[in-house]
């Protein structure tokens, strides 16, 4: 196989392959440990070790072309591949989505809180520019609280100064004072800083020296279906999953927010359900689970459990959901008490004045305008293997 190195738009090298066959030529690139082929009718060959330079491509078999993914299902999580019988059977789905599409709990949150604002964050893809300060410290915590575990899985607890000092540390590695938002006026930075560091001495001081239990996973990502056929696929990631003394799976979850809420809502999450139904297929439908929440800025921990029945249920619930979504034309925007918070609210129709939603639709179309400019420059680069 030859090839050469051509420089991307962005100053990065991009290499571009080519290899021929049964008499025509297809283009390969890149990306990562993958190498990627393209033709008529593109092709996945086996990853290959990095390294300054790649070694010859495993073969491709020779297989019927439609048993096979096409290589932009690499890049798209969203794209399980062509729709099967069961799923055309059902009805069609809106042109915004693609057949299996993968589904998680903030999906169905967004569109149960906003549909405007699902359809610019996930149809739309609009990036977010800003966060609020309130999920910048949410996520500092999470991540410490990370970094802690893994600590102690070495066996090695570290202090309590030691973890502050390095929430700190990363606070300021990490803030940007034109991208976090302080929604709330008259608030300053100083208070959400501290709030961060007050979770963890809370957390700390409650579970140290944090010997309660097996630590299974952490920030574990899982990816499953909700019926036997696939169509229905979820996924998210689990902050800690750890085994109890007793035998008992806890999915536990980290909340910085100020609010607790009441044991019936707690008994009706869908988010750590959802998490159980993907671990069960794991650990097995008859291991007893447990869902914990930590409420890190009150010091309190929420438990709860799930029946089968229950699970059943929600099963259906989620599926109808997601029907519900994937056919959905229309993405009314919805006034609610977060939009303040909000990373849209400058484009929302509720809020932006006419003039303004002019200025987002022309610098959106400049935007699209580059964007294919890029994609039709990259084609003509490689048309010209």
């Amino acid at each position: 196989m030859g090839g050469e190195v051509r420089g991307g738009k962005n100053g990065s090298a991009l290499n571009v392959y080519r290899r021929a066959l049964g008499g025509s030529y297809v283009a390969a690139s890149r990306f990562g440990n993958n190498l990627v082929v393209g033709c008529k009718m593109p092709y996945i060959i086996a990853p290959h070790t990095s390294g300054p330079e790649p070694r010859s491509a495993e073969p491709i078999r020779r297989a019927d072309h439609r048993q096979l993914r096409p290589f932009t299902s690499m890049f798209d999580p969203d794209d399980p591949g062509p729709p099967d019988a069961t799923t055309a059977a059902r009805g069609p789905i809106g042109m915004n989505f693609k057949p299996g599409t993968i589904f998680s709990h903030s999906r169905l949150a967004s569109f149960e809180n906003c549909p405007k604002q699902f359809e610019f964050r996930y149809i739309q893809k609009i990036p977010s520019e800003t966060e609020g300060v309130e999920a910048f410290v949410g996520k500092r915590v999470h991540e410490i609280l990370e970094r802690l575990y893994i600590f102690v899985g070495r066996g090695q607890v570290p202090g309590i100064q030691k973890v502050v000092d390095r929430y700190h540390k990363l606070w300021e590695e990490t803030y940007d004072g034109k991208r976090v938002r302080i929604v709330r006026e008259g608030t300053p930075l100083s208070f959400y800083r501290q709030l961060g560091e007050q979770c963890l001495r809370s957390y700390y001081m409650k579970h140290y020296p944090f010997d309660e239990g097996e630590t299974l996973g952490i920030e574990k990502r899982v990816l499953f279906p909700l019926d036997d056929a696939g169509e229905y696929r979820m996924q998210g990631i689990i902050d800690r999953i750890s085994r109890a003394p007793d035998g008992t799976i806890e999915v536990h979850d980290y909340k910085t927010g100020a609010r607790v809420p009441a044991q019936r809502i707690i008994d009706q999450d869908r988010q750590l359900a959802l998490y159980q139904i993907g671990l069960s297929k794991q650990y097995g439908s008859e291991t007893p689970f447990r869902l914990v929440w930590h409420y890190v800025a009150k010091n309190r921990t929420c438990v709860s459990t799930r029946s089968a029945e229950e699970l059943r249920a929600l099963r259906k619930t989620t599926m109808q959901r997601i029907d519900e979504i994937q056919h959905a034309t229309e993405f009314p925007p919805k006034k609610i008490a977060l939009c303040n918070w909000c990373e849209y609210k400058e484009r929302c129709p509720l809020w932006a004045t006419p003039e303004r939603l002019e200025e987002l639709a022309a610098e959106d179309e400049a935007k699209r305008v580059a964007a294919d400019e890029e994609k039709a420059a990259n084609e003509a680069q490689l048309g010209l293997l």
